[in-house]
């Protein structure tokens, strides 16, 4: 599939973040659009589906999450305070259920009985089939064959939740070529079907949709450290994957321009394309170009083909990035790092043995990058890490890699 390359579009069309976003669909895709954008439109300004959604988050998901201080990790490696957003502790194990139970209750009210989306780490399908449980809705997912291997226990919890889980062995067999065939099945069934995009990313209005639905990530975090510390955090510090987690916990802070924001790639094992999935590394890294209904950095080759990706984590490893983590990186409100293989191989470990926490690999790049700013800076700072997910789901990979008998 090839990320077309365009000049940059008027930034003042809806659903543009700067230059970045947009819908770039078939054309049996926009009236769906249309008709999602409207129905999202209604039920953002009506406080009974607010009211619905927080009362679910909170008894049924477990927020607020905790703002953890991890004080042993702070003292073993010096400098900065280091507090931890719990989104691990959330129900089914990470932050998706957030932008799942949104959208579901959307899909409800719109009348949608069948639910399709894609998944890469399997987080965000466990979520969906969660919620599509929760409500008694049809459930397809969408999952790339390398992913179903590497993530074996979430492909066994969907299924026990109800879900049918379609595996896609058409390209890398990863999360970029599950997101193509739930497009193709959006597009067959567009009229009964509804679909719970999984991250901040593809055609307006899902990136500005799936933020919002996050934003309770930064809301809470913000109350809780100004409770806790009665100033704000120097950083936060997230990983990027399509960027759902990371806009999530950077939105509130946005006018907050002593706060830095600091989103965390997959650097995987090396720096040429193929070896990374790190969309602003300056060597080897993505051009602007649409992918899967956005326009917004893209791994790709000189003849503009999608590039293929590599994470030890499931969740990492896609071709682009969200559209509104385009801008900021373009305007530097954010700045954009990578972590490689190993460094959240050994993060993984040292948070677990410091702190008795063991992190899902994506959430374990920003650990990474942390252990590694949190020495450079003074005592009286504070740095933030979003911990978007468990690491229950990343036993498999962790036992191959890691050497668990002996010291890590």
């Amino acid at each position: 599939m090839s990320a077309a390359t365009l000049s940059p579009p008027p930034a003042t069309t809806p659903g543009r973040f700067g230059a970045y976003g947009g819908r770039y669909v078939p054309e049996t895709l926009m009236a769906a659009l249309e008709e999602l954008e409207a129905a999202y439109t209604l039920a953002d300004a009506d406080p009974a589906f607010h009211a619905e959604l927080d009362n679910l988050l909170h008894h049924y998901c477990g927020r607020p999450t905790p703002l953890y201080f991890a004080k042993r990790l702070s003292a073993q490696l010096g400098g900065a305070k280091i507090y931890l957003k719990r989104e691990d502790l959330l129900h089914t194990g990470a932050h998706k259920i957030n932008n799942a139970l949104g959208q579901g209750l959307l899909a409800r009210r719109m009348g949608k009985q069948r639910i399709i989306a894609e998944t890469g780490a399997g987080q965000h399908g466990v979520a969906t089939a969660t919620v599509c449980a929760l409500f008694g809705l049809d459930c397809v997912i969408y999952m790339g064959e390398e992913d179903m291997r590497r993530q074996e226990l979430n492909v066994f919890r969907m299924r026990l939740l109800g879900a049918e889980v379609r595996g896609v062995g058409s390209g890398s067999a990863t999360l970029k070529d599950a997101i193509n065939e739930a497009m193709r099945d959006w597009v067959t069934n567009v009229r009964t079907t509804y679909y719970i995009l999984g991250s901040a990313l593809g055609a307006h209005p899902y990136p500005t949709m799936v933020r919002n639905f996050h934003r309770v990530i930064g809301i809470e975090a913000r109350q809780q450290i100004l409770e806790q510390e009665g100033k704000l955090p120097h950083a936060i510090v997230a990983c990027v994957g399509g960027g759902s987690n990371a806009i999530g916990a950077f939105y509130e802070f946005l006018p907050d321009a002593n706060v830095r924001l600091i989103g965390v790639e997959a650097g995987g094992r090396g720096t040429a394309l193929g070896e990374h999935a790190a969309r602003f590394q300056t060597t080897g890294g993505g051009l602007p170009g649409v992918l899967q209904g956005t326009y917004s950095y893209v791994l790709q080759n000189d003849a503009g083909q999608v590039a293929a990706t590599h994470s030890v984590s499931a969740g990492l490893d896609y071709a682009s990035v969200g559209p509104e983590h385009a801008m900021l990186h373009d305007t530097g409100r954010a700045t954009y790092t990578s972590a490689t293989d190993a460094e959240a191989l050994a993060a993984t470990s040292t948070l677990a043995r410091t702190e008795g926490i063991l992190p899902a690999l994506e959430s374990a790049h920003a650990v990474a990058e942390a252990i590694k700013l949190a020495p450079t800076l003074a005592p009286t700072d504070i740095l933030l890490i979003n911990l978007s997910g468990r690491g229950d789901k990343d036993m498999g990979i962790l036992s191959r890699e890691l050497d668990l008998k002996g010291a890590m």
